[in-house]
């Protein structure tokens, strides 16, 4: 597991950002092991909210709760305007929130169906 500057291995991290989307009432979380076939980031954590407001909802408490428990905030961001697609580059995590509809036309899970998804259970805590 890589250490990170905030002291959190980048599973905890991935684990903490499924937990604080879900509890925004994100839908279909899930956490993508992108270890065995990425170099720039060890998981991707994909979720989807029902529109593009609580799309947006859930990126921005992601932000402010990373920010404030851990001083965790993205080298990047993109697509946080529209918000059909935003992406957050946490380095050793990227976040994925999509519309329903743009997670249905990209399938993320399905291009790197090949990778290990970590246990929802585990991303919890």
């Amino acid at each position: 597991m890589t250490a990170t500057l905030s002291g959190l291995s980048s599973l905890d991290q991935a684990r903490r950002i499924a937990a604080v989307a879900a509890g925004k009432l994100a839908e279909d979380v899930v956490i993508l092991d992108m270890r065995p076939v990425c170099v720039y980031t060890d998981f991707f954590v994909l979720a989807t909210g029902r529109n593009a407001r609580q799309t947006r909802s859930i990126y921005d408490e992601v932000h402010a709760q990373l920010k404030a428990e851990a001083k965790l905030t993205p080298r990047a961001t993109d697509g946080a305007r529209e918000a059909e697609w935003i992406v957050a580059d946490y380095l050793d995590v990227v976040l994925h929130v999509f519309t329903p509809e743009t997670r249905a036309f990209y399938r993320l899970e399905d291009l790197w169906g090949d990778v290990p998804a970590v246990e929802l259970e585990a991303a919890a805590g």
